[in-house]
C-alpha cells in the first residue's frame, strides 16, 4: 500500500497522507482510482485502454469499453518468477505432495487448453469442474477462461443434487471430473456420482476424467483422460475478450431456495483480485498463500488469483482434522506457508482443541 501511494504521488501528481485518505480518494473519483491499480499493476491489453467508466449508474455503468483483457494470460505472467520457480505446492491425503513449476505450469495450461479447443470448447461455452483443490483444477480453469470459455466448479463432496441444481442452470459442454478421493483415512468414490451428473445434463459433450483415488479412468464410459488433454501440443494461444466477458460462474449456497448463479468478469476480477491481493494483502511473488478452501466457495478462486501477484499457492485436499487439528499448521510449517487462511470454523475447533499452533509447529 505504501509503495503504491509513493507511485501515486511521483507518477500522478496525487498526494495522499495516510489510508483514510486513499479510501476516500478511491470512492469521490473512481475512474482515476482504477485506473490507478490498472497501470500500477501493468495490465495489458491488445486495444490499448481508453477510458475508465462509461455511464454513471450501477444500472448502465461499463468500466473499461472497448477494452479487451484475459484473466490467464496475466495469471500465467507470474511477474518476478523464474521458470524454475515453485508456483503450485500441492498436498493431498489422496496422494504424494506435488509441486508445479513456473514453467511447468505455463505448458499445461497450454496444452489443455488446446485440447479442450480439440474438443469443441469455443468462446462462451461453458465448462464445469467436479473436482479437488489439486492442481488439475487450476490448470483446467485457466485453459478454459484462456480461450474465452467459461469456467464453474463444485467439490466433489456436494452430491448429486447440489451439484444437477447448479450445472443444471448453466448447461455446460465439458464436464471433467475427479473419480474419488480421500478424507482423512476413507476413501469415497464418486463413479456413481458421476454417471447421474452426467444423465442429468443433456448438454454435455464430453467428460474428462483426473484420476486421483484410482489410476484407471476407464471405470466411467466415454470418458476421455486428464492425459488426452495435456496430449495436445500447446497451439492455441490465450484469447484476448472484452473487459466485461464472463470469466466464472460460482453460486450462492442455496439456503433460501435453488442456488442463484453469479457471474464474474475478466476485468472485474483481475482488478478487483490484483487490489485486494496486492494492496490490502500485500502478497508478491516471495510469499506462499494458503487458504483452506473446496473449489465450492469463492475463495478457491481468490486462492488462485495469488498467482496474479506472483505468489506461489499453497493446495490442500482432504480433511483437516485429520489426524488432529494439526494437521494443516505442520502443513504451513512444512510448506513454508507466509500467509494461512481459512473459515472461523477451524479456527474455532483449534481452539476447542486446546491447539496453540506456535508453541508447537516452526511458523517462521
Amino acid at each position: 500500500m505504501g509503495r503504491w501511494l509513493e507511485w501515486l504521488q511521483r507518477e500522478r501528481g496525487v498526494v495522499l497522507e495516510d489510508y483514510d485518505a486513499a479510501w476516500r480518494w478511491s470512492t469521490s473519483d473512481p475512474e482515476a482510482f482504477w485506473a490507478s491499480i490498472w497501470a500500477y499493476y501493468d495490465v495489458r491489453s491488445t486495444t490499448g485502454v481508453g477510458r475508465t467508466l462509461e455511464g454513471s449508474g450501477i444500472a448502465d455503468a461499463r468500466w473499461f469499453p472497448g477494452t479487451t483483457v484475459n484473466y490467464a494470460e496475466h495469471a500465467l505472467r507470474l511477474t518476478g518468477r523464474a521458470d524454475s520457480d515453485p508456483v503450485i505446492l500441492a498436498y493431498s491425503q489422496t496422494r504424494a505432495p506435488l509441486t508445479v513449476t513456473a514453467a511447468g505450469l505455463r505448458d499445461q495450461v497450454a496444452r489443455v487448453r488446446a485440447g479442450l479447443v480439440a474438443l469443441g470448447v469455443k468462446p462462451g461455452d461453458r465448462v464445469a469442474g467436479y473436482l479437488s483443490n489439486i492442481p488439475e483444477t487450476i490448470v483446467a480453469f485457466l485453459a478454459t477462461v484462456g480461450i474465452g470459455a467459461i469456467w464453474s466448479s463444485c467439490s466433489p463432496e456436494m452430491g448429486v443434487r447440489s451439484v444437477v441444481e447448479r450445472f443444471g442452470q448453466i448447461e455446460p459442454t465439458v464436464l471433467l471430473t475427479v473419480d474419488g478421493y480421500r478424507y482423512g483415512a476413507k476413501s469415497i468414490d464418486r463413479v456413481e456420482e458421476i454417471a447421474a451428473i452426467r444423465a442429468a445434463l443433456p448438454s454435455l459433450r464430453r467428460v474428462v476424467v483426473v484420476p486421483h483415488l484410482d489410476e484407471r479412468h476407464d471405470r466411467i464410459p466415454d470418458a476421455l483422460s486428464w492425459a488426452d488433454l495435456l496430449g495436445h501440443e500447446p497451439s492455441v494461444a490465450a484469447r484476448p475478450v472484452p473487459f466485461d466477458h464472463p470469466l466464472a460462474i460460482l453460486f450462492s449456497s442455496g439456503t433460501t431456495g435453488p442456488p442463484k448463479a453469479i457471474v464474474h468478469g475478466h476485468g472485474g476480477i483481475l482488478l478487483e483480485h490484483l487490489k485486494l491481493l496486492g494492496l490490502h494483502t500485500d502478497l508478491g511473488p516471495g510469499d506462499r498463500f494458503f487458504w483452506l478452501t473446496t473449489t465450492s466457495w469463492m475463495m478457491w478462486n481468490y486462492l488462485v488469483s495469488g498467482l496474479l501477484v506472483g505468489s506461489t499457492v499453497v493446495l490442500f485436499d482432504g480433511d483437516p482434522g485429520s489426524p488432529d487439528m494439526g494437521a494443516l499448521w505442520d502443513l504451513a510449517a512444512t510448506s513454508g506457508t507466509t500467509y494461512f487462511g481459512a473459515g472461523a470454523p477451524f479456527f474455532m475447533a483449534c481452539r476447542k482443541a486446546g491447539l496453540e499452533p506456535r508453541g508447537v509447529y516452526d511458523l517462521s
